[in-house]
């Protein structure tokens, strides 16, 4: 399951504490041609926004350089939350194991060789 960046951190808190976590997505937002969270692109936003931080000096707006521009950083958009630390979908269809074959059950036109009649 791809998501916003902290989605994993999520997860990773509710298997650690026991609760359970669920995942809604439509039909919509599942790429039926990936079969790896490894296989999905995620999106690296501006180094800028890692660099630095605007805040306020003597009431005026201002930013601080955390670390100099050769300073290599990492600003990934999304993060990939592993099927092991999702209890269940939730979809239009109904719930289902976070597996390709609970989804699979669910929209069994996206199986494999399912268009082929």
């Amino acid at each position: 399951m791809c998501n916003k960046i902290g989605t994993y951190l999520k997860a990773l808190a509710a298997h650690d504490t026991g609760v359970p976590f669920y995942v809604a997505a439509p039909s919509p937002s599942i790429d039926w041609t990936i079969a790896r969270g490894a296989d999905i692109p995620i999106e690296e936003r501006a180094a800028a926004e890692v660099r630095r931080i605007a805040g306020l000096h003597a009431g005026e707006p201002a930013e601080l350089e955390l670390v100099g521009a050769a300073t290599r950083v990492a600003n990934p958009a999304f993060d990939v939350t592993p099927a092991r630390l999702v209890t269940a979908l939730i979809t239009e269809r109904g719930t289902c194991a976070a597996s390709p074959g609970g989804l699979r059950a669910l929209f069994p036109e996206h199986a494999p060789g399912a268009d082929r009649a």
